[in-house]
């Protein structure tokens, strides 16, 4: 992982015991590495500050060896005429090289045709208007070697920067996100998006007669599931219906090395990158009101409690009653009499959903499931598609009714597989990295609360016969008095942390002005969700076994799940006969071996697909979430100089950042700009995570929280953020 400013880390395939964080590579020690690059790495020093015992963890530093593989085969970047030869200059920040273009090499085939139209010949003195300055997608024909610069050819010549819609495209190939499907996968999604006829609906169960709704978003194309809930003396009946994906794209066809190739839809504010040909995505596999469709069905049985007592699994055929949206489902359970009016057959339906979903919060949370429910950025357009502002989402009770729906079937689905003994993916969320429980501790006591984790705190204690000396002030001389040698001792790392630790404090914290940046923070200690062959439980949920199962249409893992719950269903009698591995030790994931009739998939491809599907789903988040940074800069590049109330929501030793109150928009306050708004020296107190301004009197303290007045000041080109000045 290289650095904007030169450096970079290699990140061990597996953790090391003997390292503390990653291995911190110099400028000077990256060698012919880029950003992303597979490695091979040697330790050259250790940082051997501090008393550590024999073997503990510490921090390091190496040097990169050896390039193993390349992150990068193209690079997206300005193309730019020189004197003595073209370059580009990569989007990437984190790629330090320019990329020379060979004369010649500028030239797309779209361009060569072009020349040889209009008779015009390539020379090194011809610079072509359209070339010039203009965005493109360059293929790496060689990578910098041994002080050699790296080398390609234009590709692609995407726009000119400022070019509607040109951002999407940068960030397309920026981050590598497949985009264009192959003849021959189109082909095929032609030929298997046949309408539902009597043939599909053979050995089905017909759910349509039942008044079974899809519940979505606005703006929403593609629909995954849709529900049905029945109030019975018993309890309750809950019906969770997931387009049947898996009948039109067959294992290992084009169709689906493609969706495997994607790992997952990526969704842009005007523009998506989907899994699947829009035949399949937005067409037949899509649960579409008043049209047939096939659907593997979880039906749950339920009791008053929300308890499931019973799951049946079924390939079905459904006809969706209505394409319903969280806003309208929402009116009528608030009770609007225009929406209830108009979905007067469906409304009683809607408030039984409400009743349930609520009974399965409930149930959840008497088990220490977390929900911090933090806002998202939400862009809003005008009629000619300009931004015209940045809101928080809102969640409603639809929202919810939908999510503990899901989260029940989910559930349902990881246990009848895990009890079957199938080998199968699981949706994984492992317990949080005792170092950055301990951080974040560390910084909720700034705010007065504590996890609670017995031994959690650091310990002061004296050292005995251990003296300092006083620290130095003015008008202290020889003779100053000794203090006590104190150190301090980080608590055992091997305390228990159960998730109802941190539900009993988003609790605590619930409605305070604290909230929403203690519940951030509370994010950041938790590690990052994947999928795994091994079922390790899902922290944040508090859920023993766990899967995805009800996005088919988007995410590669539910697809994978449905092929291996129909070769259950279809196999009735079949049961995997897993056993760890003898060389597992307790406390250790399970490496599964493979019976006979274990289902679908072996171990090692499911851990293959595991591995690339969670990759998949950070690339695309990493887009998603960079181009929401280049919307954002865009929108408040025109708001330059306004001023706003804001919220300090993090405390570095560059600055701080803030969270504005009016428009849902993130920001640095620079420690130079704060420099010149009080005319004083500033320094980063890492005590209380604090920035001090002056002495005595006249003494400022920012810190977590603070609500403060900034400017928008400028915007940073190179990372894409805003910055602010503050205004005093």
């Amino acid at each position: 992982m290289a650095h904007r400013d030169g450096y970079g880390f290699v990140v061990p395939d597996s953790p090391r015991k003997d390292l503390d964080g990653d291995l911190f590579v110099p400028p000077d020690q990256l060698g012919d590495a880029m950003h992303g690059d597979r490695v091979i790495a040697r330790i050259e020093r250790r940082d051997t500050r501090g008393s550590q015992a024999p073997g503990s963890a510490s921090r390091a530093e190496g040097r990169v060896v050896r390039v193993l593989g390349r992150a990068h085969p193209t690079v997206v970047g300005v193309f730019h005429y020189g004197h003595r030869s073209n370059f580009v200059i990569p989007y990437e920040s984190r790629i330090h090289h320019e990329i020379v273009i060979p004369v010649g090499e500028e030239l797309t085939p779209q361009l060569v045709a072009k020349h040889k139209a209009e008779r015009l010949l390539p020379a090194a003195s011809l610079r072509l208007p359209e070339l010039d300055g203009a965005v493109v997608n360059v293929e790496i024909t060689r990578f910098p070697r041994a002080g050699v610069a790296a080398a390609g050819s234009v590709v692609e010549i995407l726009g000119k920067p400022g070019e509607f819609g040109l951002d999407v495209e940068i960030l397309i190939r920026k981050h590598h996100l497949p985009h264009q499907f192959s003849q021959d996968v189109l082909e095929q999604a032609d030929k298997v998006a046949r309408p539902v006829g009597n043939a599909e609906r053979e050995g089905r169960r017909d759910f349509r007669h039942l008044p079974i709704v899809t519940i979505d978003g606005e703006t929403a194309r593609d629909f995954d599931d849709a529900v049905y809930v029945e109030r019975r003396p018993e309890g309750w009946h809950l019906q969770v219906h997931i387009a049947d994906v898996a009948h039109y794209v067959k294992r290992d066809s084009p169709l689906d090395r493609e969706a495997r190739l994607r790992g997952t839809s990526v969704y842009f504010p005007d523009r998506a990158v989907p899994m699947l040909p829009e035949q399949l995505s937005t067409g037949m596999c899509s649960l579409n009101p008043r049209e047939d469709r096939l659907v593997m069905s979880a039906l749950l049985e339920l009791d008053h409690h929300g308890e499931i007592i019973d799951a049946e699994f079924t390939p079905g055929v459904i006809r969706s009653a209505e394409r319903m949206t969280y806003t309208a489902v929402n009116q009528v359970i608030e009770g609007d009499p225009v929406a209830t009016s108009r979905y007067t057959a469906l409304a009683g339906r809607f408030r039984d959903m409400r009743d349930l979903a609520l009974i399965l919060n409930t149930r959840r949370t008497r088990r220490g499931s977390m929900d911090f429910d933090l806002p998202e950025r939400v862009l809003t357009f005008d009629d000619e598609g300009q931004m015209t502002g940045i809101v928080r989402s809102e969640r409603n009770i639809a929202h919810r009714l939908i999510e503990e729906f899901m989260l029940a079937a989910n559930q349902a689905v990881a246990n009848y597989l895990e009890l079957r003994g199938f080998l199968s993916l699981h949706r994984v969320h492992e317990k949080p990295d005792p170092k950055k429980v301990l951080e974040f501790e560390e910084l909720a006591h700034a705010f007065g609360y504590s996890l609670g984790i017995p031994g959690l705190s650091e310990k002061r204690i004296a050292v005995r016969h251990g003296r300092v000396a006083p620290p130095g002030r003015a008008g202290r001389g020889v003779g100053a008095r000794e203090r006590p040698m104190i150190v301090t001792l980080p608590s055992s790392q091997e305390f228990q942390i159960r998730p109802q630790h941190y539900q009993r404090l988003t609790q605590k914290i619930a409605g305070k002005p604290e909230e929403r940046i203690l519940s951030y923070l509370m994010l950041r200690s938790l590690k990052q969700a994947r999928y795994a062959v091994e079922p390790l439980g899902h922290f944040a949920l508090a859920f023993d076994q766990y899967t995805h199962f009800t996005s088919p249409i988007r995410r590669y893992p539910d697809l994978i799940v449905h092929r291996v719950l129909k070769w259950a269903l279809a196999h009735p009698n079949a049961r995997s006969e897993q056993r760890p591995h003898p060389d597992v030790r307790p406390g250790r994931a399970h490496s599964y071996a493979r019976s006979e009739e274990g289902g679908p998939y072996g171990q090692r491809e499911l851990a293959a697909i595991a591995v690339e599907s969670s990759e998949a789903e950070r690339r695309a988040d990493a887009a998603e979430r960079e181009l929401m940074d280049w919307k954002t800069a865009q929108f408040m590049e025109q708001h330059l100089g306004d001023e706003y109330e804001a919220l300090i929501i993090s405390v570095q030793k560059f600055g701080f950042f803030v969270e504005l109150m009016e428009i849902f928009v993130e920001g640095l306050v620079p420690i130079n700009r704060l420099e010149e708004a009080t005319g004083a020296h500033c320094l980063y107190r890492e005590r209380d995570h604090a920035i001090v301004s002056g002495r005595g009197g006249r003494m400022r303290i920012w810190k977590l929280g603070d609500r403060v007045r900034v400017r928008a000041d400028r915007i940073d080109p190179i990372r894409r953020r805003v910055e602010f000045a503050l205004v005093t």
